[in-house]
Parts: C-alpha cells; sequence; structure tokens
C-alpha cells in the first residue's frame, strides 16, 4: 500500500490520503487515493459515492484554480476506499484537493499520513462546516492522526479527550501547513463556565403533587404521562422538568454531543445542557426513531441523556406511537435498510401530555365537557395498552384553583429539587451504578425488594388494579426511587403506596 507515500514517472501519479465516513454512530476510516494518469483528461470518483460526493469534482476544480493552484490536464481517479461503504456528504472535498495537489507535486506527500481530513470546499477555496465532526475526530484520537476540519467544527471536535485539531480556514491555508510555510495552531479547548440555563419550576403556580412526581421521575430516571385540562400547565412543567435533572456528567455530555453533531445542530454553547425535543404530533416513525437510506438520527437519539416531550399524545399517529415501545424498554433502537444498519443509542426521558377526552375538559370543575362515555374510551384507546404500560408515571394535572393562580408566594426553585434529585441519584449509582429506571428484573428483585408491609401493600395493588407483570416491576422501581429521595435504605409500604398513586390509568 502506498501510505501516503507519492510514487511516479511521466505517466503516473498517486497520492493516499485519510478522511472519515459516518455509519451510524461509528466513523470508519476512508483512505482517499487519487491516481493521475495519461489520456484523455477526465475526473472520475469511485467507491460507491452518493450525489455529493460526485459533485465534488467541480468545487474541487473550482477550488484549485481560483486558489490559483495547477489543475493537471490528464486523466484523474479518485477511489474512497472500502467500495462497499456508502460515502455521502461533501466532506471530502479537501482530501480529494489534497491528494490532485500531492500527485502532481504542488504539496510534500512526506507528512500527510500524520492526518486526517474533512471539509467542504467553496468555489473560492473556503473550508465550509460539516456535520459529524465530534464523532469523527474521536475515531481520529484512537487511531493516534491528528484531525484537519473546518474552523466551524473546531470548538465541538476539540471537546474529545486528547484530540488534536487543526482549523482550517482556505485550502491555501491547508497547504501553507502542509508546505511548513505557515504552520496552523492546534485548536485549544477552552473550558466551558457558563452554567446550564433552564426556565424555573417556581415559574409554576400550584400543581405540588405533580411537581412531586416529576421529582421522583428526575430521580429515577422514570417516563410520565401528565394528564389534564387544556391550560393546566402540563406544558410549562415539561419544559421546566431538564433543569431539575442531575447535571450532566462528561461522559454524558459528550455522547450528547456526538448526537447533535450527527444532526448537524451542536452548539458548544450548549455544552452540558440536557436537549429537549418536542416534536410536533405530525412527526412520522423514521422522524422520531431515525431511518432513511444513509442512516440518521431521529428524535429519540437527538434526545439522549434529555428529554422528549410529546404533548397531545393522542394526537399521534398510533403507527408513529408503536415505534416508541422498544427503546424505552431497551435504551437504543437498531436502523435496518436492505443493504445496511446502524445502531443509535436512545436512553431520554418521556414526558408526554394528553387531554382526558376530545374536548379536553373531562372532570373540570366548570363542567362544560360534554363528551359520551364511548367518545373519551375512544379518545383513550388511541394509546395501546403495552405502550402505556411502559410509562411509569400516569399523573392527572387537575385544573389550577383560583386561589393559587393569584397567589404571589413562588414555589420551590429547579435548584432546590436539583439537589434533592442529585442525592437521590447519587445514592442509586453507589448502589446499583446506574438509575432505577435501568434495572433489570433480577436487579429489582436484589435492591427494590419491599418490607413486609410493603410487600403485602403490592400484592393487594397487583389483585385490584390487575397489574401486568411490566406494571409491576416498575411500581417497585417507583417506590425504590422515592426511598431513595427519603435517604430510606429500605422499600416501606408508605413508598408502594405513593408508587401506586403514580399509576392513574391502571385504574380506568
Amino acid at each position: 500500500m502506498l501510505d501516503s507515500r507519492l510514487r511516479g514517472n511521466d505517466d503516473m501519479s498517486i497520492a493516499v490520503l485519510y478522511s472519515r465516513a459516518l455509519t451510524g454512530m461509528e466513523a470508519a476510516l476512508v483512505t482517499v487515493e487519487v491516481h493521475l494518469a495519461g489520456g484523455l483528461p477526465s475526473f472520475t470518483i469511485v467507491g460507491l459515492p452518493e450525489t455529493e460526493v460526485k459533485e465534488s469534482r467541480e468545487r474541487v476544480r473550482a477550488a484549485l484554480q481560483n486558489c490559483r493552484f495547477d489543475f493537471p490536464a490528464r486523466r484523474i481517479t479518485v477511489n474512497l476506499a472500502p467500495a462497499d461503504l456508502p460515502k455521502e456528504s461533501g466532506r471530502y472535498d479537501l482530501p480529494i484537493a489534497l491528494g490532485i495537489l500531492a500527485a502532481t507535486g504542488q504539496i510534500p506527500v512526506k507528512n500527510l499520513a500524520s492526518y486526517e481530513y474533512a471539509g467542504e470546499l467553496a468555489l473560492t477555496g473556503e473550508v465550509r462546516p460539516i456535520r459529524g465532526a465530534l464523532a469523527m475526530t474521536y475515531r481520529a484520537a484512537d487511531s493516534g492522526r491528528a484531525f484537519i476540519l473546518p474552523e466551524a467544527n473546531a470548538a465541538e471536535a476539540a471537546l474529545v479527550e486528547n484530540a488534536v485539531v487543526y482549523p482550517a480556514g482556505s485550502l491555501l491555508q491547508v497547504a501553507a501547513h502542509l508546505t511548513g510555510r505557515e504552520l496552523i495552531e492546534p485548536y485549544i479547548s477552552r473550558p466551558q463556565t457558563v452554567v446550564p440555563h433552564y426556565p424555573d419550576m417556581s415559574e409554576v403556580k400550584g400543581q405540588e403533587q405533580v411537581k412531586r412526581a416529576l421529582e421522583v421521575a428526575a430521580a429515577g430516571g422514570h417516563s410520565v404521562l401528565m394528564v389534564g385540562p387544556p391550560g393546566t400547565g402540563k406544558s410549562m412543567l415539561a419544559a421546566r422538568f431538564p433543569g431539575i435533572l442531575p447535571q450532566m456528567t462528561q461522559q454524558e455530555a459528550l455522547e450528547s454531543a456526538a448526537l447533535q453533531s450527527l444532526g448537524g445542530d451542536f452548539d458548544v454553547a450548549r455544552w452540558k445542557t440536557r436537549p429537549y425535543r418536542a416534536p410536533h404530533h405530525t412527526a412520522s416513525g423514521v422522524a422520531l426513531v431515525g431511518g432513511g437510506s444513509n442512516p440518521r438520527p431521529g428524535e429519540i437519539s437527538m434526545a439522549l441523556h434529555g428529554v422528549l416531550f410529546l404533548d397531545e399524545l393522542p394526537e399521534f399517529d398510533r403507527g408513529v406511537l408503536e415505534v416508541l415501545r422498544e427503546p424505552l424498554e431497551s435504551g437504543h433502537i437498531t436502523i435496518s435498510r436492505a443493504a445496511r444498519h446502524a445502531d443509535f443509542p436512545a436512553q431520554f426521558q418521556l414526558i408526554a401530555a394528553m387531554n382526558p377526552c376530545p374536548c379536553g375538559y373531562f372532570g373540570h370543575y366548570s363542567g362544560k365537557c360534554h363528551c359520551t362515555p364511548d367518545q373519551i374510551a375512544h379518545y383513550r384507546s388511541k394509546i395501546s395498552g403495552p405502550l402505556l404500560d411502559r410509562i411509569d408515571i400516569q399523573i392527572e394535572v387537575p385544573a389550577v384553583p383560583q386561589d393559587d393562580l393569584l397567589s404571589k408566594v413562588a414555589g420551590e426553585t429547579s435548584n432546590f429539587i436539583q439537589a434533592r434529585v442529585e442525592a437521590a441519584r447519587s445514592r442509586q449509582l453507589a448502589r446499583q451504578q446506574k438509575c432505577n429506571a435501568l434495572l433489570s428484573v433480577t436487579e429489582v428483585d436484589t435492591f427494590c425488594a419491599p418490607d413486609t408491609q410493603g410487600e403485602e401493600l403490592i400484592k393487594l395493588a397487583i389483585a385490584r388494579l390487575d397489574l401486568s407483570a411490566r406494571a409491576y416491576h416498575r411500581v417497585l422501581k417507583l417506590a425504590r426511587s422515592i426511598a431513595d429521595l427519603e435517604d430510606s435504605a429500605t422499600v416501606a409500604s408508605r413508598h408502594i403506596a405513593e408508587a401506586v398513586q403514580y399509576r392513574r390509568m391502571d385504574k380506568n
């Protein structure tokens, strides 16, 4: 193999560089081979390139000419290996252009193997940003090579520990660096000192029982369904939920940032800010779980280590909601297509909201609901039993009393609630190295076993509410989270009683 060496004579020259391709969360190594031979002038790209890659011929040609480099009037063949891996986007523009310069002797080849390259070229030679820079840099750092990539991507790429990142503004700048005339300084990552900002829970008037349920959910990583009339604060509570979650760890922040980078909308200013995704109810199943011929992450993956809020839950297509069942259980999603598949993480907290009936006012103190029992049953049946069974907390959000609405007394701030949540979560990590929602059946039996009175109460709940085996284990996990908030070593009957109260829909 010609490892970034130039071998040639008057008729043939070849240069080899390295780049990366995105396949799900992975960034596979791509070898960019540029071959110049005699014959009629032509420019061919092979190696399963998609349309964006094929179009790089014109971008590279114009960029080289506008930067005053010689474009060879020879037969140019670019091979992107391995040949069976689809190549997409314009990230290969930069390595292709550098390969042509190396093959024609306009830049030296001795240092090409020390770097990996990615960047889309403007016709002027400017290097434009790409998506997935963080995932690619992570793999480049593992290989021991530095990464030359667009200036706009340098901040996110430098978040990878031990990565050496060279920010490139233009093709001319990269060529000057490789020739040694004007070196590019490695990008130095500046630690983020800005504290993540979220809307505060104290802005929500009343709803103390719902706030308590959300605190339990945050402590144990549980999913929540809020049921109540319009205007009772369901959306406000959901928007403030990320602010009471524990602060993100370095690993969680890096994994979340990698997903945001794959989606092309990562902002370094949101580093260590838990994602909050709220897709409209017209979203498709592919939009939620991901997909496409070249699989891209969906909303459940973009919400990694954060919150996925589904408002007006029954208005989503039933088939769309059903795709949530597997990722809610497993914490990941596999997108399979005819020729390839991709795995994406999907550890998110589902916060959903719905009205109690088609008009929305069933149970409202105004008494203005006139929905028939059949209409209400049909409306609620839009959410299947198996999906509902996977939602840990199902709680009613009643209309806010007038006195609470007019009260000037502020409730607890998110910071106070977050402090209790973090203390409870730290107890879980010390005991079992994971949050309660992720416990397996065996681990539930080990860590969530109730005391004698609690066991009698859970038996009664199973008989009266006809709880499924899954619902039974979820009640125990909830009770364990409630006990952790109290710093109780055992799961007592009072914890079981509160947990059962959070299974509202099981009583209907």
